[in-house]
């Protein structure tokens, strides 16, 4: 229980951090990089997953064929 009582104090200090050096100029430009690469990095694994799954779909049809 006491573990658990740490690990929420960590995660509401972690937000009141990033919410104070979000209040910054570079805080927030620190966090729209970060946010880009996020996205570019979500962007680059669904493009991956629908790249294999148009390869496995292809291989299927060869085999129903």
């Amino acid at each position: 229980m006491k573990s658990i009582l740490w690990f929420a104090t960590g995660i509401v200090a972690g937000f009141v951090v990033a919410h104070q050096v979000n209040q910054t100029a570079q805080g927030r430009e620190f966090f729209t990089s970060v946010d880009a690469k996020a996205k570019a990095f979500g962007r680059a694994v669904a493009d991956g997953y629908h790249e294999r799954e148009a390869e496995l779909r292809s291989a299927a049809d060869e085999l129903l064929d």
